[in-house]
């Protein structure tokens, strides 16, 4: 399981750069209009209080030039907005929330200052934790059209919500449109697994792993199809060729393992290469298993050795019983051993002939063998072909999206 660390999604308050210290002139050159002494005296007031950080002094100052009668609609107006700055400061929400509001009900906001304001009013009722009003909020700026930002707001608060039904949607909606992230995708894994959608989960995971391709998805992905029901164990070696190529393996036991499982393929050219591996990431050849280690190693020396001289009559033998099975498996270690022609052509020719017991492992050993002769383009072909119901497909799929896309180092 991961734990998907995502983005912070701060929100910038775009609607509040006006200052405290701009005098009330200036907070819009449209509003030098006349202001009463009264008012007027109120509002510097504020304003200089907010200059100082005093901004809850500011509010009640503010509440002052509330009390004021006969006031004009423009005044009123004023009043509210250096309302709007000093209530974000002090961490008022609600009242930032009202002010706001009347502010863009107002009429006397431009365009750009309506817009503005609009996105500064989300970013209020977020950090108020009103996340219903938030929403409607966002949900009335995004029909005038698409903003990637605001409906990256619009699904962290469906997350923090348990708005789960809501948030699917909006991600489906995403993946579709071919806008879909990290963290949204992270998102909907979290989601599935909350609700122990193991089906879901997986393919998301995949998603993950094909399309941002790191360690923890790549090792979450391939416990998990191996963990499947009906996954057959004869595909464990070809689940740690799949962990060798996107550099997964890192412990000692691992490294012997796999190596084990290849000498009972009887591709002992290969065992030498995992191996050695070993031995050059330092899991193998130290500490109190050294020798081992050492002992594995001489066991697949001394297996590369009879495999060369007994080759040709092992290739006789199973062409006289018609045992394309085995020579599937011969092949597959030809390749590994160098002799990258020959072992893919009868490979080729075993499966061409037919009578496998397991066509579909077959196939997959074959694109495996592919892409270990660098043949990428064959090996995505190949593998494409892959069907099966214990593994071999999934399987497959992930050795095409190792070749497109490699694990990011």
């Amino acid at each position: 399981m991961i734990k998907f660390r995502l983005a912070h999604l701060g929100l910038a308050m775009a609607a509040l750069g006006f200052t405290a210290a701009a005098p009330i002139v200036g907070l819009a050159p449209a509003h030098a209009q006349a202001v009463s002494a009264q008012v007027g005296k109120h509002l510097q007031a504020a304003q200089a209080l907010m200059k100082q950080g005093k901004h809850k002094d500011a509010l009640a100052k503010l509440r002052e030039a509330d009390a004021v009668s006969g006031k004009s609609a423009h005044e009123s107006y004023l009043i509210e907005r250096v309302r709007a700055s000093a209530a974000s400061s002090a961490g008022d929400y609600g009242t930032a929330a009202k002010a706001f509001e009347t502010l863009i009900a107002s009429g006397k906001l431009s365009a750009a200052e309506r817009s503005q304001f609009s996105e500064g009013l989300i970013g209020i009722y977020m950090r108020g934790g009103d996340l219903n009003k938030a929403n409607e909020a966002i949900q009335r700026q995004l029909k005038n059209g698409d903003d990637p930002k605001l409906r990256a707001y619009l699904l962290q608060n469906y997350y923090k919500q348990g708005n789960t039904a809501a948030l699917e949607a909006e991600l489906r909606t995403a993946e579709k449109s071919g806008r879909i992230s990290e963290d949204m995708l992270g998102m909907l894994a979290n989601i599935q697994l909350k609700k122990n959608d193991k089906v879901g989960y997986v393919n998301t995971i995949e998603k993950l792993a094909a399309n941002y391709p790191k360690a923890q998805y790549w090792n979450d992905l391939l416990n998990r199809v191996q963990g499947k029901p009906g996954f057959s164990g004869r595909l464990s070696v070809d689940l740690y060729r799949l962990k060798l190529a996107n550099g997964l393996l890192k412990k000692p036991s691992e490294f012997m393992e796999m190596a084990q499982l290849v000498l009972q393929a009887r591709a002992p050219a290969e065992a030498l290469k995992v191996i050695d591996k070993g031995y050059k990431a330092g899991a193998l050849g130290t500490g109190p298993d050294a020798a081992r280690h050492q002992r594995l190693k001489d066991l697949a020396q001394k297996s590369l050795a009879d495999r060369a001289k007994d080759a040709a009559a092992t290739e006789a033998e199973y062409r006289a019983a018609k045992d394309n099975d085995s020579l599937v498996g011969l092949g597959y270690s030809l390749v590994q051993a160098g002799q990258t022609d020959k072992g893919l052509k009868m490979m080729e020719e075993a499966i061409k002939a037919g009578g496998l017991r397991y066509p579909d492992e077959a196939k997959l050993r074959l694109g495996e063998a592919y892409a270990a002769a660098g043949k990428k383009q064959q090996a995505i072909s190949t593998l494409r072909g892959v069907g099966g119901k214990e593994g071999t497909a999934e399987l497959a799929r992930y050795w095409i999206m190792a070749i497109n896309k490699p694990l990011a180092s």
